[in-house]
């Protein structure tokens, strides 16, 4: 029998938890054909895995890529985790739908990005700056016509329909508000997305009630969707922000993913216990929710989350106006600095202008001191600059609390992180290594082999974490495991070799160890090279 492409002589690493065992992999088309001793199959194209274990392609479960994959589709960071698909639009932060008065976070709209104009052979017309799509519609037609090299599971964020709707003032929605956004909503979803996400520490989520959030995740549920949260509090009001997501999943039947699971902040890290133990009895009862987490002790954010409440209250605009106001100016940073933060767990990220990329990579407090500022004074100068743009890194979170939460069996990654390169438009911010090393760093950190991190499980299950795991969760169909009928989503990589190099301070750095990546039954990345195969899909549920 002869097939377009046979992977001969790998240890299969099945998705399922299942032991490794020694086969061949043959696809024809966008399926895997079969799965076993194939020496006398012919084909067009062979892979040598001897040496290698081959698994399903991984499925980053918590992803931030939707614009970036129409400017760098050949996604660079992620095929070289070994990502075949991304779960994005999370947060309550999507591409799409632009309504009114929504925009695109700050980092997607100064990019430049296709027309939305395309052809039978692909895009055409030209580029143009700023997004050129406004539904959910024409950003598919838009990402179908680019064809990115990795498939995308489209979340629909609860902030952007917020700001379209209702703008940015920090005020309740009305009846009408929230019928509106529901219609929005059920718009969206028949349009392709797969669900509802929220980011209700983010604004203007976070003014949302919880009635508000409950008729969101109503009107989702009954177009069979799910739900992602990224809730309301990681830190003090973390139990709380739980026993909402688990009561709302209680009264919509819907299925539920909580963003990051984690503890914020030394003074909460003892709250791990209640915390895993309430997730584990809403499970054991039926509460249909599962989680993710990046394998970091630090988040990553804007910086501008840490302004005070009061003067960044209407978005972007409000905190350029209390910038340029002096009494405001002086009333933000005094408050800033009277906070108790501790400045040296805050790090510079990605900036856009000179006068924040200069300190990328090092804490607020060394900037501080070598400008002769305050911390809020420091604050405030990098977020005028970069026009709310600065990123910042938050050491927060402890090893111990991390592997706490990997013991978890409904527990799986998420890079939390837009797909990066070295080069090009997406090469000039400085961001959190996690968006080039997630999954090496999660499976080493899982298996044992990272110095100081107790083994979680053997290679098998990480992989099932990777794979199957959220592909059930999602809903997502024949992915995430090897087995014939499925599509041909793999990835070939060196276990002994497989590490993330990305750093804090150096970022930039592809992760080492996979050998070749498959999606859809094309091979997009062979040995350090992006063929520019490219065979990504819109998912749908």
């Amino acid at each position: 029998m002869r097939f377009d492409l046979v992977i001969r002589g790998g240890r299969i690493v099945d998705g399922t938890g299942a032991a490794a065992f020694a086969a061949d992999v043959a696809v024809a088309g966008d399926r895997i054909a079969a799965v076993g001793d194939l020496a006398a199959a012919e084909a067009a194209l062979t892979v040598d895995a001897a040496g290698r274990v081959v698994s399903p392609g991984f499925i980053d479960a918590h992803a931030h890529s939707d614009a970036y994959l129409l400017i760098e589709p050949d996604a660079p960071s992620k095929l070289t985790q070994g990502i075949t698909t991304e779960v994005n639009g999370q947060c309550g932060g999507s591409a799409a739908p632009r309504l009114g008065p929504a925009r695109l976070s700050s980092d997607w709209a100064s990019q430049t990005y296709p027309l939305a104009t395309h052809t039978s052979r692909g895009v055409s017309g030209g580029t143009a700056p700023g997004p050129t799509w406004t539904t959910v519609a024409s950003y598919r037609a838009l990402f179908e016509a680019v064809r990115p090299a990795i498939n995308t599971v489209q979340f629909i964020g609860h902030n952007t329909l917020r700001a379209g709707v209702m703008g940015y003032d920090p005020r309740a929605a009305g009846p009408d508000d929230v019928r509106e956004m529901c219609r929005r909503l059920e718009q969206a979803l028949d349009e392709g997305g797969w669900g509802l996400s929220t980011g209700l520490i983010y604004q203007p989520g976070k003014y949302a009630a919880g009635e508000e959030v409950l008729a969101l995740a109503s009107t989702a549920a009954g177009r069979g969707a799910m739900y992602a949260t990224h809730m309301r509090s990681e830190g003090d009001r973390l139990l709380e922000s739980v026993a909402e997501v688990l009561d709302l999943v209680r009264a919509t039947g819907i299925r539920a993913q909580i963003s990051h699971l984690k503890t914020a902040c030394p003074a909460n890290w003892h709250e791990i216990v209640r915390l895993l133990e309430t997730i584990s009895q809403a499970r054991r009862e039926g509460v249909h929710v599962h989680s993710d987490r990046y394998p970091y002790l630090a988040s990553g954010t804007d910086l501008d989350i840490v302004l005070p409440g009061w003067s960044s209250a209407g978005g972007r605009d409000a905190i350029m106006a209390n910038l340029a106001d002096p009494a405001a100016r002086v009333r933000m940073a005094s408050e800033m600095d009277a906070s108790g933060r501790d400045w040296s767990a805050v790090m510079i990220g990605g900036g856009w202008s000179d006068a924040s990329r200069a300190f990328s990579g090092r804490a607020v407090s060394e900037a501080a001191a070598e400008l002769g500022l305050t911390p809020g004074q420091t604050v405030c100068r990098f977020i005028e600059a970069d026009e709310t743009r600065t990123g910042a890194f938050f050491f927060g979170m402890c090893a111990e609390n991390l592997r706490r939460v990997y013991e978890q069996p409904w527990v799986m990654p998420g890079s939390d992180a837009s797909l990066r390169a070295p080069w090009g438009p997406l090469g000039r911010d400085h961001p959190h290594p996690r968006a080039y090393g997630t999954m090496p760093r999660f499976l080493r950190l899982m298996t044992g082999r990272e110095e100081g991190f107790e083994r979680v499980c053997g290679l098998e299950e990480a992989v099932r974490r990777m794979t199957s795991l959220p592909a059930a969760a999602f809903g997502i169909r024949d992915r995430g495991v090897l087995r014939a009928g499925a599509f041909a989503d793999v990835t070939v990589f060196a276990e002994d070799e497989l590490r993330d190099i990305a750093t804090y301070a150096a970022p930039h750095r592809f992760s080492e160890g996979v050998r070749q990546v498959i999606v859809n039954g094309a091979l997009a990345f062979d040995n350090g090279r992006f063929t520019g195969e490219r065979r990504g899909r819109f998912l749908e549920r």
